[in-house]
């Protein structure tokens, strides 16, 4: 061995015996370098697919507005759709319901045909006219890339787990621009009630590396701004908690009708591929009688809902195109329509309620977005990234307000039953919304 190699063994040594020194020391060293690692890469992915997605997204919907006459085709895209996860897309079909499956009990690898399966439905949902969000897409693009890394590394379930929930908070935050909301969705939505810490780490740098990411790419978020926030009072904290109340019925209705629309489709129409041309009918006959307004994101009736007063049906009108859309098997997420849903229902609530109009259009916002999703935690750290901090004690109160409100409902049937909202209702810990029998929601007796 020459000189110079012996002095690069030397020196190479010298360095791993610090870094083992520094491990034994401080345990969490290695933990961190290797989460770190793993983060920086999926977030640098992640946060590019979402860009490509905003900007798509965003080409599909000027396509349509261009031209209005391409809502007619709606009931083709959606044979079309049905026709390419019926025939190639079967494993990847339970979307969002997929990944929490997957990080409660890790067994096959989420295929990788999710990510451009889901991106083409949605984009495809969008140009020709379904009601449908972006969060379902995002979340499903991210989990089937944070998946491969799994495979790539040669993760444990237990790492698998936690991969899956940083690809999660990866996609959620890059694509709403919200990181800090994003890491906590991740790690509150899986399993209602409780938060893994032990994920932590890694879901607060793949969210926060991937809003980055997005943000280099030039893509812009929505921006929404509520004018007048009042002085905290009793009777202002009672107008939220009445408030609270409404979104969560709201939510709740919003769930329990979703699947009880997807149950009758299938019930219906036995052939998956013609159950979206039956739903992109009924859709465009709504088009037909009443407008564009309730189709696509809805982002221009979100943000004026900040700002004046709107006709106080929106929030139905969307409640129904959203559903039909998506329980007849188009691709998308349901947190935008949620989100147009909550702040149009709020800006109808000022009607009644003596709160400034932009405040409960900005509590619904995120307050009836807790309460279908059962992740408040997530959805009072948005509010304040969005809108600001002085808003921060009213969103928080409606927030978990409709959390309790909404019941053991949600968009999400695989979410475990971590903590029961209510300790009358125990019979529910440890069971998926979907698996809970009508007994649960009967308090115990003495």
């Amino acid at each position: 061995m020459s000189l110079a190699n012996f002095e690069s063994y030397l020196r190479k040594n010298a360095l791993l015996l610090t870094f083992h020194k520094l491990n034994r020391k401080f345990p969490s060293t290695r933990y961190i370098f290797k989460w770190l690692l793993i983060s920086t890469l999926l977030g640098i992915c992640v946060g590019s697919v979402s860009a490509f997605f905003l900007v798509s997204l965003e080409w599909a919907t000027q396509l349509r507005e261009a031209n209005n006459w391409i809502i007619a085709f709606l009931p083709v895209a959606g044979l079309l759709i049905g026709l390419l996860y019926y025939y190639l897309g079967k494993e990847v079909e339970g979307g969002n319901n997929l990944l929490i499956d997957t990080i409660h009990a890790p067994q096959q690898y989420i295929p990788f045909r999710m990510a451009p399966f889901v991106l083409t439905g949605t984009i495809v949902t969008h140009i020709f006219g379904g009601s449908a969000g972006r969060e379902g897409t995002a979340l499903q693009m991210a989990g089937a890339i944070g998946d491969q890394f799994s495979r790539i590394f040669r993760l444990s379930a237990s790492d698998r787990r936690i991969l899956l929930i940083s690809a999660i908070s990866a996609g959620f935050g890059s694509v709403f621009g919200t990181p800090l909301a994003g890491a906590i969705f991740g790690l509150e939505v899986f399993l209602i009630g409780r938060l893994k810490y032990d994920a932590i780490f890694p879901a607060f740098c793949s969210a926060i590396i991937a809003s980055l990411v997005t943000d280099s790419w030039q893509v812009g978020h929505t921006h929404y701004h509520i004018p007048v926030v009042p002085e905290v009072s009793a009777f202002t904290i009672l107008y939220c908690v009445l408030a609270g109340a409404a979104f969560g019925i709201v939510a709740a209705s919003f769930s329990k009708t979703i699947h009880l629309c997807s149950k009758i489709f299938k019930a219906i129409i036995p052939y998956p591929p013609l159950r979206p041309v039956a739903g992109g009918i009924i859709v465009v006959i709504g088009v037909w009688f009443i407008g564009t307004r309730y189709i696509g994101l809805g982002i221009p009736v979100i943000v004026s809902s900040f700002n004046e007063s709107l006709p106080p049906y929106d929030f139905a009108l969307k409640m129904i195109f959203t559903i039909i859309t998506l329980s007849a098997g188009f691709k998308g997420g349901e947190v935008t329509p949620l989100f147009f849903i909550g702040a149009t229902l709020g800006n109808a609530l000022s009607y009644f309620i003596p709160l400034p109009t932009g405040l409960l259009a900005g509590m619904g916002f995120v307050a009836v977005f807790a309460g279908a999703t059962n992740t408040p935690l997530s959805c009072i750290v948005m509010a304040m990234e969005l809108f600001g901090s002085e808003c921060g004690i009213f969103v928080a109160i409606a927030c978990v307000v409709s959390y309790l409100f909404s019941g053991h409902t949600g968009i999400y049937n695989s979410q475990i039953i971590g903590e029961p909202k209510n300790p009358h209702f125990v019979q529910s810990a440890g069971k998926t919304i979907n698996e809970k029998p009508s007994s649960i929601d009967k308090p115990l007796t003495s």
